[in-house]
């Protein structure tokens, strides 16, 4: 199943939130990210009742043959600590006794590192999924690794090392389906994050859970043999079973070519989303018109760009990508006419 047109838009809602202008980690909006579809340790949740969940839930309903398959999708960022080290003393060779000392900077042939949340994507596929069988039900447990890589700076003497780790993650996909009326039956996922969360004191912050986290997790549902009714605008018929579709933490609308993949998301959205062809690029923020943030970003100072490119490389790239936007690009940001509605008389 050919997932591509689904995951254009998907990767603008993975990202969303990641990184806000003006993209300064200094700056009071960056100091708190990854607001979109954090699913937290359960033992967090329960240390900050109300202020973040655990788990989402996503309902929707299908026409059904025998013949019919489902597949499951679920995608998510893995949060990576990225830390700066400096060798106390500097390291020879493969000398593992160098000391390391964690700083908050530091410069390395005129570039500056400095300490940063950077994020992997990670995606789970079930396939070839017969509706028949998930009528008793299906719990599944997975685990993603933690990994852990040093990076030593370039500069004579190796003065110091990015060091990179992220956390082991555990979590369940509970998938079900009902009968519901005729041919048409409804499909339960339910996504939960199992992590074990060991907090240092009473009040942990959010920072320590993140990395503990399936942070901006949404889901790519598709169908063979059959084909999702839109929960916006379903059927007449099947209008109250739409009703009672209880979706939490994200939302299901049609994507793609076609009814036959649904994109679930912590964004809410309208049926066949699209990106428009205009843009040049994720700006991470995709509440915002893309001219206006596009020159927005060109009247940063330098100092504030150089900060930007030091951060991080996704941000590093946004702007690389921005301040070579040629003027006949920013010409199609301005406004296009996509078509025109003839409006029937009697019609305001």
């Amino acid at each position: 199943m050919n997932f591509q047109r689904v995951e254009e838009i998907a990767e603008a809602v993975l990202y969303e939130g990641y990184m806000l202008y003006p993209y300064r980690p200094s700056s009071v909006k960056n100091q708190q990210r990854f607001n979109f579809g954090v699913l937290c340790p359960p033992s967090y949740c329960e240390m900050n009742p109300g202020s973040e969940a655990s788990f989402l839930q996503t309902e929707c309903l299908f026409k059904s043959s025998s013949a019919t398959r489902l597949t499951v999708k679920v995608r998510f960022l893995h949060i990576v600590q990225r830390s700066i080290v400096r060798y106390a003393r500097p390291a020879a060779g493969d000398d593992s006794d160098a000391v390391l000392e964690y700083v908050d900077r530091l410069e390395v042939n005129g570039r500056v590192y400095q300490p940063w949340q950077e994020a992997d994507e990670r995606s789970l596929v079930y396939d070839a999924l017969d509706p028949a069988v998930l009528l008793g039900s299906r719990i599944v447990h997975f685990t993603v690794p933690g990994e852990s890589s040093v990076e030593d700076l370039n500069a004579e003497g190796c003065p110091g090392a990015i060091i990179r780790e992220s956390q082991t993650l555990a979590g369940t996909l509970h998938f079900r389906v009902e009968q519901c009326r005729d041919n048409v039956m409804k499909l339960c996922v339910y996504l939960e994050n199992r992590t074990a969360f060991h907090a240092a004191d009473d009040d942990p912050d959010r920072e320590s859970a993140l990395p503990l986290s399936l942070v901006s997790a949404h889901l790519v549902l598709g169908v063979e043999n059959g084909e999702f009714l839109s929960l916006l605008d379903p059927p007449a018929p099947y209008a109250d079973l739409a009703r009672a579709c209880a979706n939490i933490g994200n939302w299901p609308v049609l994507a793609g070519d076609g009814p036959t993949t649904i994109l679930a998301s912590p964004v809410i959205l309208y049926d066949y989303p699209q990106i428009a062809p205009e843009s040049a690029g994720n700006l991470f923020d995709s509440t915002e018109i893309d001219e206006i943030l596009s020159l927005r970003i060109l009247t940063l100072t330098d100092e504030e760009k150089a900060e930007i490119r030091r951060s991080d490389d996704r941000a590093r790239q946004l702007l690389d990508r921005t301040e070579s936007i040629p003027d006949e690009q920013f010409l199609k940001l301005h406004g296009v006419l996509r078509g025109l509605n003839i409006m029937k008389e009697g019609h305001a």
